[in-house]
């Protein structure tokens, strides 16, 4: 196994490469695929895993020395689906499996779509050192993106931002330098400019020398470089600025013009072991299946159903107290609409409507019983043991989300934009409930005010709000009197970047960026404060920090996290 990589006789990488990030700036035929394909073959050699994503199928060449498969493209060794980015991305991670992923067969539309499914998959799961080649990077990373481009270039630009602390590296590839997003070209490390004579891709690059500090001179030698001849410029990564020549390629060059006379197809191809991985494909697709919500649904359904067809028998059972109803209603509740408590259902849930009903299933529970089971459920999920306050609830808890009539217009509402709405509108989007603490973050009405008293007052006497263990609870008589001109929380991506525009551009903010940066690792107070330009000492820390972990964005005391519901 080589101890570095040598991209030319002058030349060499450390092996901590594979996590960085790179640039490769040139015309066409100047050598940037070849010098990206010897990244390849010596990352190989490496033994460090590496993933090509190839929208002009070039790169299949590889397969004529390395024993790497191709996914999708005309020389597919597996067929690549256009629904299968996370899935491909969940093959990566847990075989740490080196490929080529061949998109070029797939339309404009489909390609967004599976790379932004396989770049957030991969963000989100990778722990361990993984490198990407980016052909073509300007298609993905446009300096203007169009619609459903805006979230491929963050998606994206996550990975050279800030994919480091996930394991991951990116080489990106481009003949386009103006058209490459600059947000993203700024951000690489190491630059390495081949002969290059557009005036507005060397003005691109200009500004990354100009960014980063360096000589302008060497700008004057672009257009006259010779074939495979490049400028590494690695200010902070290297530490050198120097010019080299790249090594020839030693796999077959499946990207090269064809000429007349010569052969498309190399001698030999590499074996690879199909076998073993069409069967780590069936076992991610397996898991991928039992995880999915909605194969956990139906099977909810299922026990339903059985529980239903069984018999009951009618016993008496004492009266409820206000109390022990609210914390029986709450834990019915929160396990209709846990998918991951599907066999906790059929076991406790019956129990608690037969005791609020006067029957119990297995014709020998008490009260006493329920209300022991029901509090158990409330411990599991993280609610205090008791109801807060002695009020019973008034109407039944809502337990789903609405939607919009036919004809998409809302039902109507006669909350305007009061503080009412926010706050019936901040416990919609939580079916579980909040705290009120929470609450009142959420909505920007402070508990010590007497607007906030008022408020919940009206709430509570029109039956809209019900206390629950640890804070309040929408009714369906609150979801009726909101209406339907409300949208539920996002989820994944969408969901962090809901969070950084109600954080705004503010300490809290920085702070939230760090410890999602870094998730799931946890890094001290002192880290953390660091990292997001603050000081622990002082007062706005604490404030901030109190904020965020009231908004239960961030858990933990002696080392801090983002809460894992952010990427659930």
């Amino acid at each position: 196994m080589t101890k570095s990589l040598r991209l030319a006789e002058d030349l060499a990488l450390p092996l901590d490469a594979v996590t960085q990030t790179f640039g490769i700036l040139a015309v066409r035929g100047a050598g940037k695929s070849n010098l990206a394909a010897v990244m390849a073959e010596e990352m190989f050699d490496a033994g460090l895993p590496f993933v090509v994503v190839d929208p002009v199928g070039s790169w299949w060449g590889l397969r004529s020395e390395l024993a790497i498969p191709i996914f999708g493209g005309r020389h597919a060794d597996v067929p690549l689906e256009k629904t299968g980015g996370a899935l491909v991305a969940d093959l990566v991670v847990g075989q740490r499996l080196t490929c080529v992923l061949d998109v070029s067969e797939l339309s404009e539309g489909d390609k967004t779509r599976f790379l932004i499914d396989f770049a957030e998959r991969l963000y989100r799961q990778n722990t361990e050192p993984l490198h990407l080649f980016l052909e073509e990077a300007d298609d993905f990373c446009p300096q203007r993106p169009f619609h459903e481009q805006a979230r491929l270039v963050r998606s994206w630009e996550n990975v050279v931002r800030r994919g480091r602390a996930r394991g991951l590296g990116i080489t990106m590839i481009t003949q386009r330098s103006a058209a490459l997003n600059k947000n993203v070209l700024t951000q690489i490390e190491t630059l390495f400019v081949l002969r290059t004579t557009s005036p507005q891709d060397r003005k691109a690059i200009e500004g990354w020398v100009e960014y980063h500090g360096q000589a302008r001179e060497v700008l004057e030698s672009l257009s006259s470089l010779a074939a495979g001849e490049a400028w590494v410029w690695s200010p902070s990564y290297l530490k050198t600025m120097k010019r080299v020549q790249v090594r020839r390629r030693r796999t077959f060059d499946s990207g090269a013009t064809p000429k007349s006379g010569s052969s498309r197809k190399p001698a030999t191809l590499a074996d690879v072991d199909l076998g073993a991985v069409t069967k780590a494909m069936a076992a991610t697709i397996e898991r991928a299946k039992t995880e999915d919500p909605r194969e956990l649904r139906r099977r909810i359904a299922e026990l339903e159903r059985e529980l239903k067809a069984k018999p009951q028998q009618r016993v008496e059972v004492p009266v409820l107290k206000a109390k022990d109803r609210a914390t029986i209603e709450w834990a019915a509740s929160r396990l209709e609409q846990g998918v991951e408590k599907a066999l906790l259902i059929a076991k406790v849930a019956a129990d608690l409507r037969a005791a609020l009903q006067g029957t119990n299933a297995s014709g020998v529970a008490s009260a006493h019983t329920a209300r022991s089971d029901a509090q158990r459920v409330g411990r599991d999920s993280g609610a205090p043991r008791e109801v807060l306050g002695s009020r019973p609830s008034r109407g039944p808890l809502h337990t789903g989300v609405p939607t919009v009539p036919k004809g998409g217009r809302p039902s109507p509402s006669t909350l305007g934009n009061s503080g009412k709405r926010r706050i019936l509108v901040a416990l919609a989007q939580s079916p579980d409930g909040l705290t009120k603490t929470k609450l009142s973050l959420l909505t920007g009405i402070s508990q010590r005010g007497g607007t906030w008293r008022t408020y919940l007052g009206e709430l509570r006497s029109s039956g809209a709000v019900a206390d629950i263990p640890g804070g309040l609870a929408i009714t369906d008589a609150g979801m009726k009197l909101l209406g339907n001109g409300w949208a539920p929380l996002p989820t994944g991506e969408a969901l962090i970047d809901f969070w950084r525009a109600r954080l705004g551009e503010s300490g809290k903010r920085r702070l939230f960026d760090v410890l999602v940066s870094v998730y799931p690792r946890a890094l001290s107070p002192a880290e953390a404060a660091e990292r997001s330009g603050m000081e622990t000492e002082g007062g706005t820390w604490r404030t901030y920090l109190g904020e965020l972990r009231g908004l239960e964005l961030v858990t933990g005391r002696g080392e801090l996290r983002a809460s894992e519901d952010l990427f659930s």
